[in-house]
């Protein structure tokens, strides 16, 4: 477990990620981060968009049930 103390940054308030969380997360300066409460109460920081992945689950289901048909328009 990582202990992360909360600052004031200008008006806001944030935290400071350490290098190796940083790595860990694949992520750099200005890249989104995203947020999201999980079913047990706590949360979940990751890079990925979480919505973009449920997008992305439909978007499969789709091209997998009409798959001769795109295969047809993609002549």
């Amino acid at each position: 477990m990582i202990e992360l103390k909360v600052r004031k940054i200008g008006n806001s308030l944030g935290v400071v990620l350490p290098k190796d969380v940083i790595a860990r997360l694949q992520t750099q300066d200005g890249a989104p981060l995203f947020l999201s409460e999980t079913p047990e109460g706590g949360y979940r920081l990751t890079p990925y968009d979480p919505e973009f992945e449920k997008k992305m689950a439909k978007a499969e289901d789709v091209m997998r049930r009409y798959r001769d048909t795109l295969h047809v328009l993609a002549k």
